[in-house]
């Protein structure tokens, strides 16, 4: 099997940049979305970084996504406000929803938002890095629309809605760094079965249905047709959870759900509802801090359990540990991802040898 290619992450994000400006974006919209895929990257979820860039082209080219498309605010009524994505970029307008939200949060100390009609918002726990940058928790529901659906119910054999994920964020301490949650409810991300199978591997056990709802490790019956399943992440407690996405995110944003009246074009809407929470309004803050410390310190003191396959880590620790590794040694990107952003890149005019040039080893 071929090495994984090698990007430093600067590189990366200048490569993204370039084929986004191609594609019609803006530069200050190209940045946003190049910052947010390399951050995702960085973070180790590369289901949710660059190697989406060819989904977006063919997004454009069907018209499923709408460069330079800002954030429509359509309902404000203080502690609320209802924003329409417009089918831009969803890492533009949940950002530009994020700021609207954090700015108004600072004078109601509570704030709920609902995003509806966003292209792909990407890795959701930037909002979350987002939010606790101002000082804020956040929650945030997903759900997803206009796609296929490739995740089972509970105790079901075929795809009934898609990944659904949720986040939660809650600014840490000196001793323990900001908190965050954020996954899919799924048993893992649809983009990371795409990154095995662009890799030519397999999926752990137990988290695939082919199309016949038979178990199998083969990323490949996701993306064939008709597509097999993700299963859901905790059997009926993650499928519970994926379905208040489905009301929360879908129902209460007027984006809709995945039911089969609404139209599947083959694209990837989101909707999301967001709480931003303003913790200074509830306790005090050395009070909160010094219990937030006590809670991880007791919890990180935990004895390992014998078939532990890794030490015990809070919620955000992966992915921070992540940062500082891909930081130093670069990002590793398959050969099949790479092929693809230089098909997408060359289709879009760009040569073929400037696409090269950022394939150096950091």
């Amino acid at each position: 099997m071929k090495t994984d290619l090698l990007f430093a992450p600067e590189q990366l994000k200048r490569l993204a940049c370039r084929i986004l400006t191609a594609a019609g974006s803006s530069d200050k919209e190209a940045e946003i979305v190049a910052a947010h895929l390399i951050r995702a990257n960085l973070t180790g979820h590369d289901s949710h970084g660059i190697g989406m860039l060819p989904t977006y082209l063919r997004s454009i080219a069907n018209g499923l996504l709408i460069p330079n498309t800002p954030l429509k605010l359509i309902s404000d009524t203080g502690a609320i406000l209802i924003c329409d994505g417009e089918r831009g970029y969803g890492q533009r307008v949940a950002r530009e929803m994020m700021d609207m939200a954090i700015a108004r949060c600072r004078d109601t100390g509570l704030v709920l938002t609902a995003l509806r009609n966003a292209h792909h918002i990407g890795r959701v726990g930037s909002y979350g890095e987002q939010a606790m940058a101002a000082g804020l928790i956040s929650l945030h529901f997903v759900n997803v629309t206009d796609h296929t659906p490739v995740v089972a119910v509970h105790n079901g054999a075929d795809g009934r809605l898609l990944t659904n994920p949720v986040c939660f964020a809650m600014p840490g301490t000196a001793k323990h760094p900001n908190l965050l949650l954020d996954m899919a409810t799924s048993k893992i991300a649809l983009g990371k079965a795409r990154v095995a199978m662009n890799a030519g591997k397999e999926v752990a056990d137990d988290t695939l249905l082919d199309s016949h709802g038979s178990p199998t490790n083969d990323p490949r019956v996701l993306f064939s047709d008709p597509p097999g399943a993700l299963k859901p992440l905790g059997r009926h407690k993650g499928f519970g959870i994926a379905f208040f996405c489905e009301l929360l995110a879908g129902v209460l944003s007027g984006g809709g759900t995945m039911q089969p009246e609404h139209p599947r074009h083959g694209g990837v809407t989101n909707n999301m509802l967001t709480i931003l929470i303003d913790p200074q309004r509830l306790v005090n803050n050395q009070w909160l801090e010094s219990e937030v410390d006590a809670i991880a310190d007791y919890l990180l003191a935990s004895p390992p359990a014998t078939d532990a396959d890794d030490e015990i880590m809070l919620p955000g620790e992966p992915e921070r540990r992540h940062a500082e590794q891909r930081s130093r040694d670069g990002i590793p990107v398959d050969h099949e991802t790479w092929r693809e952003l230089l098909a997408g890149g060359t289709a879009l005019g760009i040569p073929e040898s400037e696409l090269n040039a950022c394939q150096t080893t950091p």
